[in-house]
This record gives C-alpha cells, structure tokens and sequence, in this order.
C-alpha cells in the first residue's frame, strides 16, 4: 500500500526552540519504555512504534523514546561509513555520478540496517523519520556538511552527515541519534556512549558543527558557510555539558604579542570557576594557561588571557576536565 508523504510547506522564518523548552517534562517514563523494548526487531516498525509512543500523551515524549531507542539498539557501522567516503573521493568531480551511486548503495545500507541493526548516519536518520512517520510526528531527514577534526575545517568538502529536524507543538526542533549513539575509536570500533546533548540541541551550538544544504534549517539564515568553517572547533562534549562558545567567533585569531584576549560562553548548567580552564597541549603534557577577570553570572562565563609569546598557539576551553572548544591563536611580533 502506498503512504502518502505529508508535504511540508514554509511561509516565513521557521521557529526554533530546544531542549529547554520542555524542562518541565519528565522523561523518565519515556527511557524506561525504550529501555523495556530493548532488543526488539526491525520486522515491523509499525509495532515497534506503537510499542515506544503509544502510551506517552506528549509529542515530546514520544520523540523521546523513538530517540533514546534507537540511540540504544543501533550500531554505527564505520565499514558502510568508510566505503561512503572513499566513493565521495573517487567520484569528487562527477557530483552527478556520486549521488546515482549513493542512491543505489542506500538499498545495501537499508538492508543491513533492517537485518544487523547496523547503519551510517542516514540509516540513523532514516529509521528516526520512519518511526515518526508511523506514530504521527512531523520527522524529516537534513542532509549536510559534520565539522569534525578531520572534516570541513577550512572549507565545506563535502555533505558527509544526515540528522533529523521534528516538528514538536508547532516548532522545528534538531536531533542528531548518529552522535547521540557513541564514537568510532581506533577507525573501526563503536563504542556505546549515549550523549543527550544532541537531543533537542541548542541550535546555536548546533550550527558549529552542523552545516545544513538547505539553510532554512539554520537558526539565522545569515549564518553562511564562510563562517561555519571560520568558527572554533567544537566536541561531543560540548554538547553532553550543554556548553555554547560565544567569542572569539573565529578559530583563527590574530594578534600582537602582549595582547590580551576575551573569552567567553554560555552554560545551561551552574560551573564552578575552579573547573574553568583555558589549557595548551604538547603532545602529552598539558599546561593550564593564566586566566584573569574571570566573570560566572547567571550561565555567562567569561575571562582574559595575555598572549606574551610569539608564535602558533593551539588553546583550548576546558570545562569540568572536558575539552569543549579549540582555538588557534597567531601572536605576532609587535608592529
């Protein structure tokens, strides 16, 4: 039988929320659900989402328990991620024939994700959307560039990455299960680390290191892409800590020498000014940069550092022992 795909239709600027929009849900009763349906089957997602949302009376909790379940019970397969890649590099200059490709080798992908519950990200896009699609939530897949440490760090190579935008009470809202699930270690092992950063995540913090081909999926539609790539780096830990960098803006910086920078970000959680560090690392030692000024009112986190050397320095924000933002600073000889 043929499903009618509902048609989505956008007048004006769409709205944009997060995760913080619904602090008065409690989500418990929606990881336990996940939690008892652990293991089920791929054979029939109209049971498997009946079973995950019919009992949960919000939008929101629904989604919830499709996101936690699916971040649970499926494994990312850097095999399928790998041969992707090297396709996209061998057919770099014929767009055309790379997405015919692409389009063909997603049957493979749906197939092994259906029978091994292993996938790349648009298996973890796609089986979100559907389990939406079926318990009567507006899912649509976004398709686009993921800033990591080794792609799109200077320029927008290539789309590499698929996530999800649901609609929830009449605003778009983005998740992204793939990174939610865990991380690649070692070029090939999956290791299982569940992140609810990227959950409803702050869309502000989301386009650091999400880069849609359709940009109405941009919370400000004069974010371009010049300055996604210009942007510091970011990591999951940055979202598990619920971190959003606010200045420098750049990555890039440059300076004189005996010139003192702001540094600044926003925090949905209290931080206590002892786990707040701006740290160098060489190889395997690592030495916690003088901070001064330091401010830490109502989420707003800020501080100075002089830069007295001459030279590249790769500096990075340190939040409770995890690394959330990397900068790298040119400090000049004096003019």
């Amino acid at each position: 039988m043929k499903r009618l795909i509902p048609t989505l239709i956008f007048i004006c600027h769409i709205s944009y929320a997060q995760v913080s929009d619904f602090k008065n849900i409690d989500f418990t009763r929606a990881d336990n659900i996940a939690k008892l349906n652990k293991g089920a089957n791929l054979d029939n997602l109209a049971i498997l989402a009946h079973n995950l949302t019919s009992t949960l009376p919000t939008q929101v909790e629904k989604f919830r328990a499709i996101h936690t379940w699916v971040c649970h019970n499926i494994k990312a397969d850097s095999n399928q991620h790998d041969i992707v890649a090297r396709k996209r590099r061998t057919l770099e200059n014929d767009s055309i024939a790379f997405m015919k490709w692409n389009n063909s080798y997603k049957k493979i992908a749906f197939q092994k994700l259906l029978k091994r519950k292993e996938t790349m990200c648009t298996g973890y896009a796609y089986l979100i959307k559907e389990l939406c699609f079926l318990a009567n939530l507006d899912c649509v897949i976004v398709d686009g560039y993921a800033r990591t440490i080794d792609s799109n760090i200077k320029k927008l190579e290539s789309p590499n990455h698929s996530w999800n935008a649901v609609n929830l009470g009449g605003k778009w809202y983005l998740s992204d299960a793939t990174w939610s699930s865990g991380y690649i270690k070692s070029g090939n092992v999956f290791v299982r680390d569940y992140n609810e950063g990227y959950f409803l995540a702050d869309p502000i913090l989301y386009a650091k290191s999400h880069y849609p081909l359709n940009k109405k999926w941009l919370l400000d539609d004069s974010l371009i892409n010049s300055k996604f790539v210009a942007g510091p780096l970011v990591y999951a830990e940055t979202f598990k800590q619920h971190i959003t960098p606010l200045y420098p803006k750049k990555m890039n910086v440059d300076i004189n020498k005996n010139t003192e920078i702001s540094f600044s970000f926003k925090s949905e959680n209290p931080i206590s000014n002892k786990k707040i560090a701006l740290v160098k690392i060489n190889r395997t030692h690592e030495t916690s940069l003088t901070i001064s000024d330091l401010k830490n009112e109502n989420g707003l986190i800020s501080f100075k550092h002089l830069f007295k050397h001459r030279g590249t320095h790769d500096v990075h924000l340190k939040i409770n022992n995890d690394i959330v933002a990397t900068y790298t600073i040119h400090v000049n000889k004096m003019k």
